[in-house]
């Protein structure tokens, strides 16, 4: 009891005088020479993962985080706000497919922490629970699931604890029994679905389900599952291997459907870029030997959606057109130069299409809103759909056999609200099945919400978005929460959030600085944060920072910054280019050590986005965004909060845990560097518990460091 209580005082003292010992993280130097450019990496030897020495460096860092911040007070009141604020929502419904008089839809329970699959009988309102992943496997989660044609058959995408690397089973709905079949291992994104006769599944096979292994992301085939045979008998549709002459790369990946109609067979050559080769077969070559694919879609032609009918050949492409364009041509001979332009490219960016039996349905975004337009497939005759104002999108309920739709409206201060709508109708119907009984408080009554652009080092006006309390005093006293992600033209549009809204209730500012790299502005806006022009996402990031400082909505002291993710980038350049600028950083699972990233299973799916050490002109880039050989020692760098997931086959976990390592041996401002290591996480995790869990340490870190007075330690005495 003595010793405990000593640890227990040495650690109130750390905590109270900023004096951190931290685990100790040898220096072990080792230097790569990149084309001429030698960068000296003493953190190299964390990358063995299956090291005994770099375990048990991992499980003590992750006690000393979690001693240090289990003695913040008010996180467990973090966490349970969290649970109250998704129980006033409601129970959370997932997008529901339909079959029949039935819906199909994953259900999270108001007060429970994972999603369930449940039918609906539209023609009596009955719910039935169809399958608990609880039940199956402990800490099982549900990815995705689709359903065979008649309704009888469901696949089941399940996950482990937030992996990403799934298993695939097949329900009996009517004996709600699991069939004996087993397909693995299986990426949580890849598509899979039942041939035309319910028989068979299609879908993307995985070489390796080793989540450390350099294959792992790499040899993929697209398969065919006769149901109730042995897997090991799959048939291969398309590989690298027994396909040479659609000259798949190693890391890209056979995404394989059908049309609607099933009437052709549809092959992707997927990757992190948007626009991927495509080709097609008649669905009757399932039954020959071999497949002969035709190319239809070139990289080139900077396609990124196709939808095909008949011989009708329907596509969203950017190619002279940065704000995107939809065009028709002929699937049999297609020609996109001369394409017929159904809609032409505009101010507005159009964000994405999908369609139902007869129709066509576009997003078209100014960053702000989003609207949703349709096109009539036989007249091409084009109309809006009628929808509240906010961020609009939308999925068919079954597009291969009516024109019925799902949509949902979300802004930054109303939660989402899904609606239903069928074409021919003059409004949209707010959803009587999909909609939690929602209690939440008023929140437009008691916050701000400002659109602004920001002048970025080069002149660039970049979108921010600031969520502030009403009447509050810009003194530069309030503490602020600027988040931002810059990466593969994914914009950060608006949408309600239980997490932040809790953080919003604190006091704090929020805002997220739409940043290059982002598709925000369109085609052009992704482009000016790639590769050699990846600076400008980090760039951008800091001139939304120093807006906010200059227009006194906070201060550098209480300035709290956060990336995730390709994130990792932005927050880790932020810091190591203008530590001054803030109290806080949060790392979470973030890519902040690009350079040695590549090594690792996914490293080559992100040669499209930020280069390829190969290449001499993208080598420079490359070592420009890499965080971890910015830090310095000696330098005061911001407290910094740094997350992996142990489970996480995207950014593998010793990428985050290597810049932790060097943030803690060179800092020299006194503030605590955590590396917050969760064993029950991957790059992400839909068991609710476990986010809430690590956003209240994560928050309350932050609140702590930037001095709110609910998440002051105990002074030692």
């Amino acid at each position: 009891m003595k010793n405990l209580f000593l640890t227990s005082c040495l650690l109130l003292s750390q905590i109270t005088l900023a004096q951190y010992n931290y685990p100790k993280t040898p220096e072990k130097p080792a230097t790569d020479d990149f084309l001429g450019t030698k960068i000296t990496d003493n953190y190299q030897w964390l990358e063995d993962l299956k090291s005994p020495e770099v375990k048990t460096w991992f499980k003590t860092q992750s006690d000393y985080s979690h001693n240090i911040i289990d003695q913040i007070p008010n996180r467990d009141g973090l966490y349970q706000r969290m649970k109250q604020v998704q129980e006033m929502g409601g129970d959370a419904y997932s997008y529901a497919k339909q079959r029949g008089n039935l819906y199909f839809y994953i259900k999270a329970k108001k007060n429970e922490k994972l999603s369930k699959l449940y039918t609906k009988d539209v023609s009596t309102g009955k719910e039935t629970l169809i399958f608990d992943p609880e039940t199956y496997k402990k800490d099982t989660q549900i990815s995705n699931f689709t359903i065979d044609s008649k309704g009888g058959q469901i696949a089941l995408l399940l996950s482990k604890s937030g992996s990403e690397i799934c298993e695939l089973r097949i329900l009996n709905i009517k004996t709600k029994k699991l069939l004996d079949d087993v397909l693995s291992p299986l990426w949580s994104e890849f598509s899979f679905e039942f041939t035309s006769d319910d028989n068979s599944i299609i879908y993307t096979q995985m070489s390796t389900g080793d989540p450390n292994s350099p294959m792992l992301l790499k040899n993929m085939k697209a398969m065919l599952h006769p149901i109730g045979t042995n897997p090991d008998k799959d048939i291969v549709l398309a590989s690298k291997e027994g396909n040479p002459e659609i000259n798949m790369l190693t890391e890209q990946f056979p995404m394989i459907e059908f049309s609607d109609d099933y009437q052709y067979i549809l092959l992707n050559l997927g990757s992190t870029k948007s626009e991927s080769p495509q080709f097609y077969a008649p669905s009757s070559a399932l039954k020959g030997e071999k497949i002969t694919w035709k190319q239809i879609v070139n990289a080139s032609d900077d396609i990124i959606q196709t939808f095909i009918k008949g011989d009708q050949l329907f596509f969203l492409s950017h190619k002279n057109a940065p704000n995107y364009k939809i065009g028709l041509t002929s699937l049999s001979n297609p020609d996109f130069d001369n394409a017929k332009i159904i809609v032409p490219e505009g101010n507005a960016v159009i964000r994405s299409m999908h369609n139902s039996k007869n129709y066509l349905f576009y997003s078209l975004n100014n960053g702000i809103t989003q609207d949703k337009y349709q096109i009539d497939l036989t007249t091409l005759a084009i109309k809006k759909v009628p929808l509240p104002a906010g961020i609009n999108n939308s999925g068919a309920l079954n597009s291969r056999t009516n024109d019925d739709l799902q949509c949902y409206n979300s802004n930054w201060l109303t939660p989402g609200t899904f609606y239903e709508y069928t074409p021919g109708n003059s409004k949209a119907v707010k959803s009587k099945y999909f909609n939690g009984d929602s209690s939440y408080p008023d929140y437009n009554a008691l916050y701000e919400v400002k659109e602004v652009e920001v002048k970025s080092h080069d002149g660039a006006m970049v979108p921010l978005s600031i969520i502030y309390p009403k009447n509050m005093t810009m003194d530069g006293n309030t503490p602020a929460y600027i988040t931002g992600y810059g990466g593969y033209g994914i914009s950060s549009t608006p949408r309600f959030s239980n997490r932040l809204s809790v953080l919003l209730e604190q006091g704090v500012v929020l805002a997220i600085a739409h940043v290059r790299g982002g598709g925000e502005k369109g085609d052009n806006w992704h482009k000016d944060g790639m590769k050699a022009k990846k600076p400008n996402t980090w760039k951008d990031f800091i001139a939304c920072s120093e807006y906010l400082v200059d227009q006194k909505y906070t201060s550098p002291s209480k300035l709290i910054g956060n990336g995730a993710s390709m994130g990792g980038v932005l927050i880790g350049r932020a810091i190591t280019e203008r530590p001054d600028l803030y109290a806080v950083a949060i790392a979470e699972v973030g890519m902040t050590n690009v350079l040695r990233s590549q090594n690792s299973a996914n490293g080559a799916n992100q040669i499209p986005e930020v280069g390829n050490l190969k290449v001499p002109e993208d080598v420079k880039p490359l070592i420009e965004m890499d965080a971890q050989s910015k830090v310095k020692k000696g330098v005061k760098y911001p407290a910094v909060l740094v997350s992996t997931g142990m489970n996480d086959s995207r950014i593998m976990p010793w990428e985050p845990a290597k810049f932790a390592a060097a943030l803690q041996n060179s800092t020299a401002s006194g503030k605590p560097v955590l590396l917050y290591v969760n064993y029950e996480n991957g790059h992400f995790t839909n068991d609710l518990d476990v986010t809430f869990r690590e956003y209240a340490d994560v928050y309350a870190f932050a609140l702590w460091q930037v001095g709110h007075p609910k998440f002051q330690p105990a002074k030692n005495k």
